[in-house]
């Protein structure tokens, strides 16, 4: 065959073209319509046909795709009724290379990329930031850019807020105002973002696409599942993910316009939580990657419960439709009939609008491309039966098959080097260094001025004191007979001072004779 078989209609086998695989798709229907069975079944014959594949696990179901599927399961009546019924040759249970994926790092490799690679628009829609906000956001990374320091974690884009904050009024100036209440606000941001898990994504290694676009020895193509239950519950940081991932492939992928056969097919399930409380701008971002991404050869297919909950500029993008039954209980519901009709290629054999809410599970209308790029006419379709396990992975067969990929041990150990935290923090220690140093500088200038002032007034008090002196024995040399009487004085000591030098000389001489003399 020259495409994936999807499933059998009156017309004959319906498949899907590979070459025209890369121009996009939609998988849409209520809850337990099937949808998760024709998407695991896309995944299965891409696979087969050596093409690689990202897939969202939402309900965590999806894993099961690395295990072949077993005659005990109580779906294998249904499943062998349905291969026998549509005639699907060589239908046997088998299974498919996988890699598992996970943002947390707990039941897959962890994914991660830097603050830088997301970029302000982004992380503004992660943030839930509003216009202002995103303005200084963007200046911060503008900042850093200019600086040349790196941003690779939560931690350093936190460190050039708080310095975009010191540095508000310099900034302001150049840039556009940057308040402290802005800085706040992201801020708080920052913090509910981490309270998510969101720090997790941040980081390196990071992410290298390659890894995606891969096969295995039999050269079937590998099916990279992301388990996403858990990330579901922080709905804002699942979807900025997949449109991170969908930006990176589209700015790192070589244009390639139409293969024979896409380089990567990108399922994205829980579509529509894309695209709520989405700002214009993302939009655009959105709509922007889904139409040139198909020259990368890339095929990116939504799934979705509504097919109106995609924007109808994206919508228009998707050309290979598999729309399983629809609810019409309410307006809402019966206006998504009408739509979800009119965008198909009419049959003249059925009606469309009436079909959509009675088909059963397992069934589906298909409009797919066909070689020329024309829709085909849409078909009633009986979805084909899966070769791999529907249904989870023991946590035992998850452990192993992570342990025996080819991935190994890549991206499992963080790396914190040295970046924007670091080196701001450094520059703030330098800077508190620098001015403790002053400021002990300053100290001991200011002391050593204090004991100069103390010294001269000492000095100053002592010459003040040697002059009062000098004057007052000038002024007594200058009395009348003043200089005679110091003379007579003076003689007076000298005479007293030798009159009591000999009277010792001879009263020690006396003494000695006296004792002499008794001795004898």
């Amino acid at each position: 065959m020259d495409g994936i078989f999807i499933g059998k209609s009156a017309n004959g086998p319906e498949l899907l073209n590979l070459k025209r695989a890369n121009r996009h798709g939609l998988i849409a229907g209520a809850t337990g319509t099937g949808k998760t069975v024709t998407l695991q079944g896309l995944v299965e014959g891409f696979s087969i046909a050596g093409v690689p594949t990202f897939v969202a696990d939402v309900k965590g179901d999806l894993a099961g795709m690395a295990m072949a599927g077993s005659p005990q399961s109580k779906t294998h009546e249904i499943f062998a009724g349905r291969a026998a019924e549509i005639g699907q040759e060589g239908w046997a249970y088998k299974d498919n290379p996988t890699q598992f994926w996970d943002l947390f790092g707990e039941q897959g490799h962890p994914i991660r990329t830097t603050v830088s690679e997301m970029g302000p628009l982004l992380l503004s829609r992660l943030m839930d930031l509003n216009e202002v906000q995103e303005g200084v956001l963007t200046i911060a990374f503008h900042v850093a850019d200019k600086d040349g320091l790196l941003m690779l974690d939560l931690d350093d884009l936190q460190a050039m807020l708080v310095h975009c904050g010191e540095r508000a009024d310099q900034l302001t100036l150049e840039y556009g105002n940057i308040s402290k209440q802005s800085v706040g606000s992201i801020q708080r941001s920052l913090l509910q973002l981490r309270s998510q898990g969101g720090e997790h994504f941040f980081g390196e290694p990071s992410l290298e696409l390659i890894d995606f676009v891969k096969i295995d020895d039999a050269g079937r193509g590998i099916v990279n599942i992301l388990a996403a239950d858990k990330l579901m519950a922080s709905p804002k940081l699942y979807s900025t993910f997949l449109l991170w991932l969908l930006s990176e492939l589209f700015e790192n992928f070589p244009e390639v316009g139409d293969p024979e056969k896409p380089k990567l097919v990108f399922f994205f399930d829980e579509a529509h939580l894309l695209f709520n409380d989405a700002p214009k701008a993302l939009l655009e971002k959105i709509e922007q990657v889904v139409r040139l991404i198909r020259s990368k050869g890339i095929g990116v297919y939504f799934i979705t419960q509504n097919p109106v909950d995609i924007p109808d500029t994206v919508a228009a993008q998707l050309n290979n439709r598999i729309q399983h039954k629809l609810n019409a209980f309410t307006p809402r519901d019966q206006q998504a009939v009408k739509s979800a009709a009119e965008t198909f290629r009419p049959n003249p054999d059925i009606d469309v609008a009436q079909i959509i809410t009675e088909l059963k599970i397992g069934e589906a209308l298909v409009s797919l491309l066909q070689p020329d790029g024309s829709p085909s006419i849409v078909q009633r379709t009986l979805i084909k039966a899966p070769a791999s396990r529907v249904g989870p992975l023991t946590p035992q067969e998850r452990g192993i098959m992570i342990q025996t990929d080819a991935i190994g041990d890549k991206y499992d150990m963080l790396i914190d080097r040295e970046s924007a935290e670091e080196i701001l923090a450094a520059k703030g220690a330098q800077a508190a260094a620098a001015a403790d140093e002053a400021k002990a500088q300053a100290a001991a200038d200011k002391q050593a001025a204090a004991a100069a002032k103390e010294q001269a007034k000492s000095d100053a008090a002592a010459a003040k004191e040697l002059a009062r002196q000098q004057a007052i024995a000038a002024r007594e040399a200058a009395k009348p007979g003043m200089a005679e009487k110091m003379v007579q004085s003076a003689a007076r000591s000298a005479a007293t001072s030798v009159g009591r030098q000999l009277a010792g000389s001879l009263g020690k001489s006396l003494i000695r004779g006296i004792l002499g003399s008794l001795f004898k």
